[in-house]
């Protein structure tokens, strides 16, 4: 399986990556997060841009990354508006998606960006185009906040991702049983053995699939997602707390 390496950080080996998400309404709260992360364990900052007031103001989502890439410095940074229909904070017409993703690619201010699988294969492809070109790594994603997918379903989710140029597949599903997290990971494993090119990152969300978000570099999810604040998705644990347990199992494992 390929590797992704964004500036120093080399994801798809060793202990999963962790990523820790900003999700602030104002340009003042969102500057703040950033600067709370020096002492913080992560190797990538997300910056979920559908918290921002202003994010359909590109001229402030503008100002905001030049700011972010001044105080996070070399740590990549990744991009992304959540739609309200994936459990995020504002819906968006999929023009006004593309249109946002692509301004954002163009300033290069960013390293990586998320981009939803179900926004539909024109609009992915076209962003996935425009990032390449700008030596930006894309992630595509999809986000089940009611259910988890049978397992063939959920590979075959994250093999279309592959399919359609992905650097990362992504998908996040919401438990409803124990065993629902069991199917997480056994379509995590399978579809790191037999079918990913590219680095996998899988969450069972929710208290019930915290031993997703620990349990990576076992069963090959190659990102897990930290708080330092609030959380952008149900489950996620401290930063600090999270780098202790991945080191645990990775030291017993290794």
């Amino acid at each position: 399986m390929n590797t992704v390496t964004v500036k120093n950080v080399n994801i798809g080996e060793g202990i999963p990556k962790i990523c820790v998400p900003i999700v602030a309404t104002t340009k003042d709260e969102i500057i703040a997060s950033a600067k709370k992360l020096k002492d913080v364990p992560c190797d990538i900052v997300e910056w979920r841009a559908d918290w921002f007031d202003d994010v359909f103001e590109f001229e402030k989502v503008k100002a905001v990354l030049e700011e972010l890439r001044n105080i996070l410095d070399n740590t990549p940074i990744l991009f992304t508006f959540r739609t309200a229909t994936e459990g995020g904070e504002k819906s968006i017409h999929k023009e006004a998606y593309a249109r946002l993703s692509n301004e954002v690619i163009a300033t290069k201010l960013i390293d990586l960006i998320d981009v939803e699988l179900f926004t539909g294969d024109d609009v992915v492809k076209d962003i996935l185009f425009n990032a390449h070109s700008n030596d930006i790594k894309v992630i595509v994603s999809n986000h089940d906040f009611e259910k988890t997918p049978d397992k063939d379903e959920i590979i075959k989710r994250l093999c279309k991702m592959q399919d359609l140029g992905a650097d990362i597949l992504k998908i996040a599903v919401m438990p409803n049983s124990q065993k629902d997290v069991i199917t997480l990971l056994f379509a995590t494993e399978e579809m790191v053995s037999n079918y990913a090119h590219q680095p996998v990152v899988t969450m069972s969300m929710a208290s019930t699939g915290l031993i997703s978000r620990l349990s990576g570099e076992a069963f090959g999810s190659a990102i897990t997602f930290g708080a330092i604040e609030k959380a952008s998705a149900p489950g996620q644990i401290n930063a600090n707390e999270l780098n202790q347990v991945l080191n645990i199992i990775h030291n017993s494992i290794k």
